[in-house]
């Protein structure tokens, strides 16, 4: 049993009060902390938020819980401070409150910069009796980032480096590990802040940009549950079920195992996509896989009165996928049923650009160019209209390499064109990333950088 939440406090929060460790998977994302009174227990919930359901023992807590968390549209990355020279040299101090936040911060890190964080540290004491011990301690150090590492699947983030300030616990230049935290500030110092990484501070503040669509993407027997942010495509979760044949005479068999796999599906529906923030659910499929899915679903919604599903039917958008696989869900995202739902989301404006793009390849070649080079031979000729780059470039270890894509980027801007960057977590940064990662279309066309090459070559004969 779930109370509906009180109204929110002056700093955001709001409290849900419930029987027991099963908290709705609508609620779960934006809890901070739960205080059981009848077991006197208290502890912050870590991010990912897990969901407490069958995996958590209902045994462990009896009594009244009370789940603080944040009001819908506030998890967005805070900017605490922001001090910038006129040289562009300088720092700012974020507080990350949400999974793909800790993605935004991957992006600003680079190999060299300054980052100030909480951490903890294994410090060796000795008694006055002489007997060593070690005990973990949580200080504040400035690391010279030298590694930087993402785990995309946990959205984790951990950095190593050397230390620059003197520490009561840690040696200068000793090697320390920093993994970022929710919900603990982070301060992030450089000698040059470029465009590009000033537009992802904003983004990353932006309450606007949030997992606003979710998809499902299945055929018989596998099915990806999956949040489309602005940023990444997030699969939540994988079911697969092994479906026999149908046999002449008996299906009985097939039937039950495809009525098992559809109820993993809803299930996994119900844990993972919170409705209070999701505009629309695609669910694409082969056949009428999905057809079959849906009717399933509302089926055993009316049966249990499950008040979750049957409020929200109307964000249910059924479309064609070629399979249940990941990369089937670009074929969903540029249905054109989708396209006219989704226009005022974020997602759909990536996806779009890169569908036009591809049109543009098909019919007038000389006005889509990809590649760099060739990218750039158009924007020398203000002919870009739309750039289309992703944030991978933007990564490179070779300060002279990234400084040409910023300089692209800025030259576009401009010139009064369009620059849309592609997350390489998206499934359209992917596919753009097999076209080097940096394309454009054009205002009028232009003649290939290869053609004219072959004509300097021949006046040269």
């Amino acid at each position: 049993m779930l109370v509906p939440p009180v109204p929110p406090f002056k700093n955001g929060l709001f409290c849900f009060v419930t029987e027991s460790w099963a908290i709705a998977p609508t609620h779960a994302p934006y809890l901070d902390l739960c205080v059981c009174v009848g077991g006197g227990l208290t502890f912050p919930i870590s991010s990912p938020i897990p969901y407490f359901g069958e995996e958590t023992s209902r045994s462990t807590c009896r009594g009244v819980h009370f789940c603080f968390g944040r009001s819908v549209g506030e998890a967005r990355m805070k900017l605490v401070r922001k001090d910038i020279e006129k040289d562009n040299a300088g720092q700012v101090t974020l507080i990350p409150e949400e999974a793909e936040d800790m993605w935004h911060a991957y992006n600003l890190l680079q190999v060299g910069d300054s980052l100030r964080a909480s951490t903890f540290r294994k410090v060796q004491t000795e008694s006055s009796t002489g007997s060593v011990g070690s005990n973990r301690i949580r200080t504040t150090l400035t690391l010279c980032v030298e590694t930087i590492d993402f785990d995309s699947q946990a959205c984790q983030l951990r950095v190593k480096g050397t230390n620059i300030q003197e520490n009561e616990y840690v040696k200068m230049g000793a090697y320390h590990t920093i993994e970022l935290e929710p919900n603990r500030q982070f301060t992030l110092a450089k000698k040059q802040w470029d465009s590009v990484m000033l537009d992802r501070i904003e983004q990353a503040c932006d309450p606007g940009w949030s997992a606003d669509v979710a998809a499902v993407v299945m055929q018989e027997g596998l099915a990806h549950v999956c949040l489309v942010t602005p940023s990444m495509t997030l699969t939540r979760a994988k079911i697969e079920v092994n479906i026999p044949r149908k046999r002449r005479g008996n299906c009985s068999q097939h039937d039950r195992a495809l009525e098992r796999f559809y109820e993993q599906v809803m299930q996994a529906i119900q844990r993972h996509i919170s409705f209070d923030v999701v505009k629309c659910v695609l669910v694409a499929s082969p056949g009428f896989v999905r057809e079959q899915f849906c009717d399933y679903m509302f089926q055993q919604a009316v049966k249990t009165d499950n008040k979750l599903l049957l409020e929200n039917r109307s964000k249910f958008l059924q479309v064609h996928a070629s399979s249940g696989h990941k990369y089937a869900l670009k074929e969903a995202l540029c249905d054109p049923a989708v396209t006219s739902r989704l226009a005022d989301t974020k997602a759909a404006g990536e996806v779009k650009a890169l569908d036009d793009f591809y049109k543009m390849l098909q019919h007038e070649p000389d006005r889509a160019f990809y590649g760099l080079k060739h990218v750039e031979k158009a924007n020398e000729a203000m002919a870009i209209d739309t750039l289309l780059i992703s944030d991978e470039l933007f990564r490179h270890q070779d300060v002279a390499t990234r400084s040409r894509y910023v300089k692209l980027v800025d030259s576009v801007r401009e010139n009064m064109g369009t620059v849309r960057f592609f997350s390489s977590l998206h499934v359209s940064g992917e596919q753009l990333g097999q076209l080097t990662g940096v394309a454009a279309i054009l205002r009028f066309p232009v003649a290939e950088l290869s053609d004219q090459e072959d004509e300097s070559s021949s006046e040269e004969d």
